[in-house]
């Protein structure tokens, strides 16, 4: 009887961390005003991110070129319903999310990369893939080398100026948008806004709208209703069930560039009559709704100067009317004034 002394794989020994592994697979995209590369070892990854980000408008390049890496791992079990919820790191230059020791994302804001890393497991649930690993990588990535405020807000335009669409999660700023799109104002985002505190340009990603499952009610265009109707199904971690209504194609007005700043518009969940849809805000009543609503974004650096910007814009609190057109022609006129 021999024994066998066990022998440990020479490339392990030689790149124990699999950071030399190669990937032979990339695509770039410009977003958020940098050149993005992304670098993968699966085809599956790399499809997902065109799933998000292909067909986009590309403004003009500020000269910023980034790398996100994505590595899929070998191994990795299924999840018994959800995976789990992320959460938040950080230290020593870097910034990061962890579902668990197998999946997360890791970004390196210094040297301009990111690492987002997860198991065959968790290809079954893009959705959570795309926009709790994949967008973090993405939106932490650019929006801090490039010195963006990231804004919970959507964003619509015209001619080159845009309003901010400002208000908690179910106010209706969805639904608000697919309104302006119908009024021929161009989409921005949904609710990730990206501010340089410096100019007051607003930058974003116009790809989805995600919309209750009752907004056909308020939708006159039978085309468009069908259109939403057969869109994919998203279930947020709250349980909400959405349509995720894709913006590309060429079928809505989306901003190529980003919009310069000049009104923000706070929605509410008070009625009022078409005519008086619109009350204006005073610069204090405005400074203190901004503050509030964005807790992430007061704490970064950048918001002095932002804040003091904003002190010169228009703010707005909008209240609900008869139909969401209303208020959708509504800040068609601020944007036209």
């Amino acid at each position: 009887m021999t024994s066998t002394t066990w022998q440990p794989d020479s490339r392990q020994i030689a790149d124990p961390f699999g950071e030399r592994a190669p990937l032979a697979l990339s695509r770039r995209y410009r977003l958020l005003g940098a050149d993005i590369e992304f670098r993968s070892d699966s085809a599956a990854l790399l499809a997902l991110v065109d799933s998000a980000y292909a067909g986009l408008p590309a403004p003009a390049p500020d000269g910023l070129a980034l790398q996100v890496e994505l590595r899929l791992t070998e191994g990795g079990t299924g999840f018994t319903g959800e995976p789990p919820e992320p959460r938040m790191l950080g230290g020593a230059g870097l910034l990061g999310v962890a579902m668990d020791a197998q999946h997360l994302a890791l970004v390196n804001m210094a040297a301009g990369r990111a690492l987002v890393q997860v198991s065959h497991g968790l290809l079954a649930h893009p959705y959570h893939l795309r926009y709790e690993l994949i967008e973090f990588a993405v939106f932490t990535l650019a929006a801090r080398t490039r010195g963006l405020l990231a804004l919970h807000a959507g964003c619509v335009g015209l001619n080159g100026v845009g309003a901010l669409l400002v208000g908690a999660s179910g106010a209706g700023k969805s639904t608000l948008a697919l309104q302006a799109l119908a009024q021929g104002l161009d989409f921005l985002t949904e609710d990730a806004s990206f501010v340089d505190p410096q100019t007051l340009k607003v930058s974003g990603i116009a790809n989805f709208l995600h919309l209750r499952f009752d907004v056909g009610q308020w939708v006159d265009d039978a085309a468009l209703r069908t259109r939403i109707e057969a869109s994919p199904v998203i279930r947020r971690r709250s349980g909400v069930e959405k349509h995720e209504l894709d913006l590309r194609d060429g079928w809505a007005p989306l901003a190529a560039q980003p919009l310069q700043l000049k009104h923000l518009v706070f929605a509410a969940p008070e009625a009022a009559a078409d005519e008086a849809l619109l009350k204006p805000l005073s610069a204090a009543e405005l400074a203190e709704r901004l503050h509030l609503s964005q807790p992430y974004a007061a704490g970064q650096p950048g918001w002095a100067t932002f804040a003091g910007g904003c002190a010169r814009l228009h703010g707005w609190e909008l209240r609900r009317g008869s139909h969401p057109r209303v208020g959708a022609l509504a800040l068609k006129r601020l944007l036209m004034a």
